[in-house]
């Protein structure tokens, strides 16, 4: 089939470049020049596992462009998706400013025979028919009949860094339309990877694929992610519990997540959600609320947990260290999540303020972020973070910190002392490498640290008596 993509952010970009895999011809459309002629050389803009390698096959077999004409993108294409931002604005309402200005684009230039338009970007609930409307608006203003539209909304529930894998291995696909011949076209459209052709796992059942209402649809993107967020703050939240009567919530979670009803995912304790994602859907779906008088308390109360959780780290530095004033304070990772290099309401950027604010001086080492505009010292190696250090803070679990050399980095450090903000170290290895670890939710770590000052302690009395 003949498809457009509109927008090359990470939804568009994966969406455009894995059609055009399996098979479709895609053109992709965007209107940053410098983002285009980058892409048209076969280099991705965006970090993704497996993503430029994809790109570049289906750029040399022909089913895949770029360019930044959109009206060469709406005749091309007969499946039409927006797929540009919806950032959330400071009321917590999303910013639709980008899909309107898309979707008054298709109007302008929608011509040729029938089209289905798809809202792939995150936009509020009832945003069909309002982009039907614009649309409508945008073909008004040429004064010319076309042969017809309809709207379907197709929300992603993309993972950034396994957002390749994720579509071509969806858990499930829905397609919310009142239109039976537009879904009809987005099931052939889905075909291949309804059918698991290009799975890692081609022999599992067909990707079950939800047929569902424009609003429906359009609420169940913001519903998914919502609770992905609510049980992250559920488990931070039993986590403190954990931290003040003595459990380990590593064990509780492995308990708890053995329980068919709730499962393991999502119940990893840490210093909190952050991305693109889901900071700006629990906001949207909150404020959707607000507007048909209804408030979502629970939704709210997670927000509050996960604002809290983010400092965390520095309520057990100041528990260990004291004074921070002063103190010399490395950040193992940056992004908001591993095998990305999106900064987006990273927890990352909450604790370099907060440490900023105290008088901490702050390094920060990740594999990806080299360049930013962070009041910090980026360093190149985490050697070269560890050196001089008074503590370390793992901020994001990039696979790659479990084989760094750590009893290097304690003879580097003032204090050998970590701070593991996602539970994701060996708290053995650690210590066997000299470290003091204090995790998340586990009590037993102040306990440990606790004993091997005084061992220290007690070792140094001898010595000098």
């Amino acid at each position: 089939m003949r498809v457009c993509v509109i927008g090359t952010g990470y939804v568009g970009l994966v969406t455009g470049v894995c059609l055009a895999a399996i098979g479709h011809q895609v053109i992709c459309v965007d209107n940053n020049p410098e983002k285009v002629a980058l892409m048209q050389s076969g280099q991705s803009p965006i970090y993704e596992l497996g993503l430029a390698e994809i790109m570049q096959s289906a750029m040399e077999a022909g089913r895949l462009e770029f360019t930044t004409d959109l009206a060469a993108g709406v005749a091309h294409g007969e499946i039409l998706f927006i797929a540009v931002g919806t950032p959330a604005l400071p009321t917590g309402e999303s910013d639709t400013r980008y899909v309107e200005a898309v979707a008054r684009g298709i109007g302008t230039h929608l011509n040729g025979g029938y089209k289905v338009i798809v809202n792939k970007s995150t936009v509020p609930i009832g945003s069909g028919d309002w982009v039907r409307r614009i649309v409508l608006d945008g073909v008004a203003e040429r004064q010319e009949e076309i042969a017809g539209f309809d709207i379907v909304s197709n929300p992603e529930f993309l993972r950034e860094g396994s957002a390749v894998y994720d579509t071509f291995n969806p858990d499930r696909i829905v397609l919310g339309s009142n239109s039976s011949k537009a879904i009809a076209m987005m099931q052939i459209l889905y075909q291949p990877i309804v059918k698991r052709e290009f799975a890692e796992n081609e022999f599992l059942p067909e990707v079950p694929v939800v047929v569902t209402d424009l609003s429906s649809a359009e609420m169940i993107k913001y519903a998914a992610n919502s609770f992905l967020a609510t049980k992250i703050s559920f488990i931070n939240e039993v986590a403190n519990i954990c931290d003040r009567v003595g459990a380990d919530v590593t064990q509780v979670a492995k308990g708890i997540g053995l329980d068919s009803r709730i499962g393991n995912k999502f119940l990893q304790a840490g210093i909190g959600w952050g991305g693109s994602c889901f900071p700006k859907d629990v906001s949207a779906l909150i404020h959707t609320a607000k507007d048909y008088g209804y408030e979502a308390k629970l939704l709210q109360s997670a927000v509050k947990v996960n604002k809290e959780q983010r400092l965390l780290a520095i309520e057990k530095l100041q528990q260990i260290l004291k004074i921070l004033k002063g103190k010399t304070i490395g950040l193992l990772g940056l992004t908001f999540k591993p095998d990305t290099d999106d900064l987006r309401d990273a927890p990352a950027l909450d604790l370099i303020r907060e440490l900023i604010r105290l008088g901490a001086k702050v390094k920060a080492y990740d594999p990806i972020i080299t360049n930013q505009n962070l009041e910090i010292t980026l360093t190149k190696t985490p050697e070269e973070l560890a050196a001089n250090c008074d503590a370390l803070v793992l901020v994001t679990d990039w696979q790659e910190f479990r084989e760094l050399d750590y009893a290097l980095f304690a003879s580097k450090m003032n204090s050998p002392i970590m701070i593991d903000g996602r539970n994701f170290l060996d708290r053995n290895v650690i210590e066997k490498a000299g470290f003091a670890y204090i995790g998340i939710g586990r009590s037993d770590d102040f306990k440990r640290f606790a004993s091997k000052i005084i061992r220290e302690t007690v070792v140094e009395y001898a010595q000098i008596a």
